[in-house]
């Protein structure tokens, strides 16, 4: 699926199945940083919110899709550079809502974590 947020965000889609995806982000200081020379907690965010969306999606039934209700996010030690995974799993799936957990690691350090609702929409 075309993605132009992700793609301007060089975010790259490692794996993605049933209530599982793996995605990263390269760090690229011109790209990601913030005026404090570390990667900005929004780009953090939107690599877990990419993931989980991409974890969610294959559980998908045709005529359905998902969007974002709430994330939680926590942030425990700042990038400055390297590689930011970020590996998902789906905790519960019901009819209408899904909940998710996103683990974001650098340099195999846990760097953030967040847990995400998203609502399941019959289009």
């Amino acid at each position: 699926m075309h993605h132009p947020f992700a793609d301007h965000m060089k975010l790259q889609m490692l794996r993605q199945e049933h209530g599982y995806s793996k995605c990263q982000i390269e760090v690229e200081a011109d790209l990601h940083h913030n005026p404090h020379a570390v990667v900005h907690g929004a780009v953090l965010y939107a690599l877990a919110d990419t993931g989980m969306g991409a974890a969610l999606y294959p559980t998908l039934e045709e005529g359905q899709s998902c969007a974002t209700i709430e994330i939680k996010m926590n942030y425990f030690r700042p990038v400055l550079a390297g590689t930011v995974v970020c590996e998902t799993t789906l905790l519960n799936r019901g009819r209408s809502v899904a909940n998710l957990d996103a683990r974001l690691l650098c340099d195999n350090q846990l760097v953030a974590q967040a847990n995400g609702n998203y609502a399941i929409i019959r289009r």
